[in-house]
């Protein structure tokens, strides 16, 4: 009996990607709990920027994050197209603001390729990036959530250094 091949048995993890500014990026679907409209946001005075409030979801409230701030991109007004990716990381719950979601995407390992070391992204969004993924000839940028929501602000750390100082 020949040996046959599948492709359909390479295994393949779904992206959802979104727009941000020109960018497509990606973040693993196992991550994502749900896609919702833009809701009513309670700012907190003292945070991030790109911090920019909570959001009641169901009775739970979830911090939301812009991730167009994040990236140290211009803030853009809100639109229709605007929505809210509610993530799970390692127990964290989070909404991102993103411009639009573009579509599901699925990659298999050896298709997704390290970023370059010298590139044109923008050096606040590289460091959130883990690889590059491929469809029909446009790229997708994919993301790492951790980094994404738990890696400090440089700014933030040299601000306390400087008031430490001045004591």
């Amino acid at each position: 009996m020949p040996d046959v091949i599948v492709e359909d048995e390479i295994q393949k993890e779904q992206y959802m990607t979104f727009k941000c500014s020109d960018e497509i990026y990606g973040i693993s679907i196992k991550y994502v709990n749900e896609i919702i409209g833009l809701s009513q946001i309670t700012k907190v005075p003292e945070t991030q920027d790109y911090l920019i409030g909570l959001i009641n979801l169901r009775g739970k409230i979830i911090p939301v994050i812009d991730v167009r701030i994040r990236f140290g991109k211009e803030p853009l007004e809100y639109n229709d197209r605007t929505c809210v990716i509610v993530i799970d990381v390692k127990s964290t719950v989070i909404g991102l603001i993103v411009d639009a979601i573009d579509e599901v995407a699925a990659f298999a390992e050896n298709e997704i390729t390290p970023p370059p070391s010298v590139s044109d992204l923008a050096m606040q969004a590289k460091k959130y990036v883990f690889g590059i993924g491929r469809v029909n000839g446009e790229v997708k940028l994919l993301l790492d959530p951790d980094k994404l929501i738990n890696d400090p602000e440089p700014e933030k750390d040299d601000e306390a250094e400087d008031e430490t100082e001045e004591e």
